[in-house]
């Protein structure tokens, strides 16, 4: 190893889903990984400079598949209720905080899941965006008239088929989003909701979508409504709860993404102030024991999954959901390393990034976190650095590591 730059990392977790590798030396070359190699005395005292990361694992940006940035996690009905008739210029700095929010815990990608008033995609057009933050938007998702969806988004007209309103609409918009069930029930187990379109209805959508370079992502609950959007070949089921296990066979089986948004009900379970009349304890232990089940089959029949928060629901905080997401799929079973390539490599890949692998020729893009693999994900709540391109991120402050000059 001549020349460059020489990070000297404790444990390095790739995105790949591979095991945890030790005391590994990365060398970045114009901002691009060239080498990757276990530690070399030798090496390292050839170094021009060396940044002492020995006391640090280190990870790839993480990647949030499904959030709706124009709403807070809060728990406030009051401040939940003005979001939803609060015009832009008061919405327009909550996205910029909870964007703040989501890169502090090293969320560097986001897939917004759509608006009613389509604000994150005006936001994202008025080219205000971090620009060391990726964010994809769906501007304003697509719903049955009277059926749920309102708050996201818009029907078709009276006399407009699914797709030719889609192929009318002049948003110009990174992915699609459709809506094609109802919420889950916090009070009946297992209650599933009618589809909301037929197989071809979506198929014509997912056409047109995919003549335009777009994917479609489907909110779907049920076994029906999951069955119906994966037949008609749709990008990625968002949420997926009772879908069984004949649906989780389908999306191996054709590649389509799942993103669970497991935590979205035990934040439920944890708001007190929806009262008891609204919520049953019981219900809501269930249907995360089921979706924990469904999670731990994915892993098992090899869905690839991506992890998404839908933060922005009531108690689900930009950021912060990220890790408590993370410690749910821990407990269906996955591995640490497991854990990180659905919040980076796989989520990287629905949203078409070239990023979320620590590998030799990707960007040298990373986190790091102090201490060892055991700490986290804890530890992404307070993660010690941000790198770009082997470069200090200029967004974010801390600067912990000490860099070293060598002999070279």
């Amino acid at each position: 190893m001549n020349g460059g730059k020489l990070f000297l990392v404790g444990w390095l977790i790739d995105g790949s889903g591979g095991p945890i590798q030790k005391k590994m030396v990365l060398k970045i070359v114009d901002g691009i990984f060239q080498d990757i190699q276990e530690y070399d005395s030798e090496a390292m005292n050839e170094a021009y400079q060396v940044t002492d990361l020995s006391h640090c694992t280190i990870l790839p940006p993480l990647v949030d598949s499904h959030v709706h940035l124009f709403m807070s996690g809060t728990t406030n009905q009051e401040a939940r209720k003005h979001q939803l008739i609060a015009g832009y210029d008061e919405i327009r700095p909550v996205i910029e905080q909870h964007l703040h929010y989501l890169f502090s815990h090293g969320v560097l990608a986001v897939r917004d899941g759509g608006d009613h008033g389509a604000f994150a995609l005006r936001y994202q057009q008025e080219s205000v965006v971090n620009k060391e933050m990726v964010l994809r938007v769906a501007g304003r998702a697509w719903k049955k008239e009277g059926r749920y969806g309102s708050l996201i988004g818009r029907h078709p007209g009276t006399s407009e088929s699914l797709a030719g309103a889609y192929a009318a609409e002049s948003e110009v918009v990174d992915h699609v989003k459709l809506v094609n069930s109802g919420l889950n029930s916090l009070t009946k187990f297992g209650h599933e909701t009618a589809p909301q379109f037929t197989k071809d209805e979506i198929g014509e959508l997912v056409k047109i979508a995919e003549s335009h370079g777009k994917k479609v992502m489907v909110h779907a609950n049920g076994i029906l409504p999951v069955q119906i959007a994966i037949e008609a070949g749709c990008h990625s089921i968002e949420h997926g709860f009772f879908m069984g296990k004949e649906n989780l066979q389908r999306m191996a089986d054709r590649g389509t993404v799942w993103v669970p948004t497991i935590f979205t009900m035990k934040a439920y379970g944890q708001n007190s102030t929806l009262g008891r009349s609204r919520i049953d304890p019981q219900v809501i232990a269930k249907t995360i024991d089921h979706q924990l089940q469904q999670l731990s089959m994915a892993r098992d029949i090899g869905v690839k999954v991506a992890l998404g928060t839908d933060a922005g629901s009531l108690g689900v905080l930009h950021g912060e959901s990220v890790v408590e997401e993370m410690k749910l799929y821990i407990k269906a079973g996955y591995t640490l390393s497991e854990t990180v390539q659905c919040v980076t490599h796989n989520g990287a890949g629905l949203l078409g990034l070239d990023r979320g692998l620590i590998a030799v020729g990707k960007p040298a893009d990373f986190l790091v976190t102090r201490g060892t693999p055991a700490q986290l994900p804890r530890k992404l709540s307070y993660i010690e650095g941000i790198y770009l391109g082997g470069e200090p991120s200029s967004m974010y402050s801390k600067n912990p590591v000490k860099t070293v000059v060598g002999k070279g």
